[in-house]
C-alpha cells in the first residue's frame, strides 16, 4: 500500500523539543502524519494499531509541557508506545518495528533515553513512577516530574491500588493520567469499568465547576458561611455526576474527564497540573481507533489486526489467515467440555479475544467469567470455584500467568483443587518479544506440589490433554505456543498420568520432545536416518511427574539423548530428566539439552528465533551430530528411511 498523504513534518522530528517550533495547524498535520504512518505499518505486518491512534494528541501534548531528557514518564502498557517513538526520534527506524533487529513493539531503554522501562504487562506503571519519584527526590539535584499514563483496561489491576495507596500516603508529586478509551484489548469489565461509564455519561461537572466559578467571581462579597456552602454544594453535585468520588478518596486529587483529542485543550490541563503538589488524576476521555473509522468500529478486531490495504479511511481487505493454531484447538476443545458438563466454567482474564473465548462466552455466559487484568485474582476465584464442585479453566496467556504465582502456590497447589491452567503462548511470541514469551512456565508451575504439567506434542493430543485434566483431582497445567497446529501421523494412545508416547526407539541415539516441537524432531530424526543415525523419538507429554520408566530406558541404552523444550532450560523440562537420572545414579555424560538459554530472546519472527536457538529441524539435526561425535556413534551407510 502506498502513502496516503506523505509526511512532511513527522521526518523532520529528530526528538520532542522539535514540536515547540511546530504551530497549531502543524501540530494538527502531525497528528494526521503519525496516524497515516501508523496504517502504513499495519498494511506490511500485524501491529498493535487502536490503542495508537487513540493516543496521538496525548502523546504530543504531553511531549510539548514536559521535558522527559528529565521529566519522567512510563506508558502502561507499552503497545501504545508507537507515536511517542515517532516524536522521540525514530521515525527512519519505524518500518522495521516488530522485525529482528529492528524496533520493538513496547518501550526498549536500549533503543531510547526516553523509554525508562520495557512495559509489556499492564498495571505497574504508578509503581514504578513513584518508585523514580521517590529516588529523585532522595538524590536528584534537579526538580523531575513524574507521570505514568495508564489505560482503564489496566486500571482495576491489583498492584495499581496499591501503589495508589502507598502515593498517597507519601503524599509525592504525582501525575497519573487515566487513558480512557472504554477498552482493554476487549470491552473493559467490572465495578470499576461501571465506575467509569457512569463518568463518560455524566461530563457535565466540568461545566457545572466552570459556570460555579465564573458566577463567584461577579460577587463582591461571599462570607464565610455562604463559602463553606458553595464549597459543600460543589462536592455534593461532584458526587452526583461521578458516581462517588473514587479517586479523591484514594487520596488523589481528580481533574477532568477532558477530551483526548483536543490537542490545545490538553495542553491546557497538562500546564495546570503540571507542578500541583500531591497526587493527581488527570481523567482523560480517547477513542480506541481514533482518526481511522474502520478502527472505532471495531477497536478489538483492530488491536493488534493482520496486515490490511486502506483507501481513504476504508479498509479494502483484511489478510486473515486460514491456518488453524493451538489456541483454536484449546477453545474448541473447551467447547466441547462445557457442552458436555455443566460444572466446566473458564475463566479469563481480559484475553477473551486473544484466547479465542468468543463462542464460549457467548453459548455459556453463566459459566464465563472474565475477571479483567486481575490475574492472580482469577487463580484464586477458580479455587473457590473448584472448592466448591466446580471444574474450572484458567486460560491465561503464560507470561501473565506469571502475575498469579502466589495464587497458583497457595489457592490451587497447596490445597490440591481441580484447577485446570491452558497456559496460551507457551514459547516464544515472535514480534512480541522478551516481555510476552511463555518460557518460563515449566520452571515455575513445576516446583509445587501437587501440580501436574502437560504439553500436547500435536493436535491430537490437544482435546485428550484437557480431558485428562477436567477428570484429574488436582491441579493440572497445559502449555501450548503461538503457532499453527500440526498432527504427526501415528496410532493414538491414551493420555495416561505420567506416561509418555514413543514414536520409536533408535539404537543410535533418542530424540525427547517436550511439547509441539515434537514435529521437529521427527522430521530431524528422518533426516538423521537418511545420513545414516537410527534415531528414534518420544512424545514427553508430561512434564511432571515424568515417565520415569521410558526415560530412563532411553537414558540407559541409547548411544546418545537429546532433549528438546521450548522453553527456558533453566529448571526446564531438561532439567528435570537430568534430575530423575541423578536420583537413579544413571550416567548422563550422553546427554543433552536443546531450549531456550538463560537470556531474553528479543522479537522477531518465531521461525527465526527457532532457527537462532537451533529448535529447527536443521538445528536438531545438527545437535544430534554433535552428541553422536562425542558419544562415539559410528555412522552407518545412509540409508532410505520409510514411515
Amino acid at each position: 500500500m502506498t502513502t496516503i498523504r506523505e509526511p512532511q513534518i513527522l521526518p523532520r522530528i529528530a526528538s520532542p523539543f522539535d514540536l515547540r517550533t511546530l504551530s497549531e495547524a502543524e501540530l494538527q498535520q502531525l497528528s494526521g502524519e503519525i496516524r497515516d504512518t501508523l496504517c502504513d505499518l499495519v498494511s506490511v505486518r500485524s501491529a498493535h494499531f487502536a490503542s495508537n491512534l487513540g493516543v496521538v494528541e496525548l502523546c504530543i501534548a504531553l511531549h510539548l509541557v514536559f521535558d522527559f531528557s528529565n521529566d519522567r514518564l512510563i506508558w502502561d502498557t507499552g503497545h501504545q508506545i508507537y507515536p511517542h517513538k515517532l516524536v522521540t526520534g525514530r521515525y527512519h527506524e519505524f518500518a522495521t518495528m516488530r522485525q529482528k533487529g529492528g524496533l520493538m513493539g513496547y518501550p526498549n531503554p536500549s533503543e531510547s533515553p526516553y523509554d525508562l522501562f520495557m512495559t509489556g504487562h499492564a498495571g505497574s506503571s504508578v509503581s514504578t513512577v513513584l518508585g523514580l519519584k521517590a529516588a529523585d527526590d532522595l538524590i536528584s539535584p534537579q526538580k523531575r516530574r513524574s507521570v505514568a499514563v495508564i489505560g482503564d483496561g489496566a486500571l482495576p489491576s491489583g498492584i495499581v491500588f496499591e501503589a495508589f495507596n502507598n502515593a498517597a500516603g507519601l503524599n509525592k508529586d504525582l501525575l497519573v493520567i487515566l487513558n480512557d478509551n472504554k477498552m482493554g484489548i476487549c470491552p473493559r469489565v467490572g465495578g470499576v469499568a461501571k465506575y467509569l461509564d457512569q463518568a463518560r455519561l455524566t461530563p457535565s461537572y466540568s461545566n457545572f465547576k466552570r459556570d460555579l466559578s465564573k458566577v463567584l467571581r461577579q460577587i463582591p462579597f461571599v462570607g464565610d458561611s455562604m463559602q463553606r456552602g458553595l464549597s459543600q454544594l460543589k462536592e455534593a453535585m461532584k458526587l452526583y455526576l461521578h458516581g462517588g468520588m473514587l479517586f479523591e478518596e484514594l487520596g488523589f486529587r481528580y481533574i477532568g474527564p477532558v477530551d483526548g483529542h483536543d490537542l490545545k485543550s490538553l495542553r491546557q490541563y497538562l500546564e495546570m497540573v503540571k507542578d500541583l503538589e500531591g497526587p493527581v488524576l488527570l481523567h482523560v476521555f480517547t477513542e480506541k481507533g481514533h482518526g481511522f473509522a474502520p478502527a472505532c468500529e471495531d477497536p478489538v478486531l483492530f488491536h493488534a489486526p493482520p496486515p490490511f490495504e486502506r483507501h481513504d479511511e476504508e479498509v479494502v481487505s483484511i489478510k486473515k489467515s486460514s491456518n488453524r493454531a493451538y489456541t483454536d484447538a484449546i477453545s474448541d476443545a473447551i467447547h466441547v467440555a462445557m457442552t458436555r458438563d455443566p460444572k466446566v466454567a473458564v475463566i479469563t482474564a481480559a484475553m477473551c479475544e486473544g484466547n479465542k473465548l468468543n463462542q464460549v462466552r457467548n453459548e455459556f455466559p453463566s459459566r464465563f467469567f472474565d475477571v479483567g487484568i486481575c490475574e492472580g485474582h482469577g487463580v484464586a476465584f477458580a479455587g473457590g470455584m473448584a472448592k466448591a464442585g466446580m471444574r474450572p479453566i484458567v486460560d491465561i496467556y503464560s507470561t501473565f500467568l506469571q502475575r498469579s504465582f502466589d495464587q497458583i502456590f497457595q489457592e490451587a497447589a497447596l490445597q490440591n483443587l481441580p484447577v485446570t491452567f491452558c497456559l496460551d503462548r507457551a514459547g516464544l511470541c515472535g514480534p512480541d518479544g522478551p516481555t510476552h514469551h511463555g518460557t518460563f512456565d515449566n520452571s515455575y508451575m513445576r516446583v509445587f506440589p501437587n501440580m501436574v504439567l502437560v504439553a500436547p506434542g500435536d493436535e491430537t493430543d490437544v482435546a485428550p490433554m484437557l480431558d485428562f485434566a477436567l477428570t484429574y483431582d488436582g491441579p493440572v497445567s497445559i502449555r501450548y505456543p503461538k503457532c499453527n497446529v500440526e498432527t504427526i501421523e501415528r496410532p493414538a494412545q491414551p493420555v495416561e498420568l505420567g506416561k509418555a508416547e514413543v514414536l520409536s526407539w533408535g539404537r543410535d541415539g533418542m530424540l525427547i520432545a517436550c511439547g509441539t516441537l515434537f514435529s521437529n524432531c521427527v522430521k530431524a530424526a528422518a533426516e538423521l536416518r537418511k545420513q545414516g543415525l537410527d534415531v528414534g523419538v518420544i512424545n514427553a507429554r508430561f512434564i511432571k511427574p515424568l515417565d520415569e520408566t521410558t526415560l530412563l530406558r532411553a537414558l540407559r541404552e541409547a548411544a546418545f539423548v537429546l532433549t528438546i523444550e521450548e522453553s527456558t532450560l533453566v529448571g526446564g523440562f531438561g532439567s528435570a530428566v537430568l534430575e530423575l537420572a541423578n536420583d537413579h545414579g544413571v550416567n548422563t555424560s550422553h546427554m543433552s539439552r536443546l531450549g531456550v538459554p538463560d537470556r531474553f530472546i528479543e522479537h522477531g519472527e518465531r521461525g527465526e528465533q527457532l532457527a537462532d536457538l537451533g529448535l529447527d529441524v536443521a538445528g536438531i539435526v545438527k545437535a544430534a551430530k554433535e552428541l553422536a561425535k562425542t558419544s562415539n556413534v559410528v555412522t552407518a551407510e545412509p540409508r532410505a528411511f520409510a514411515g
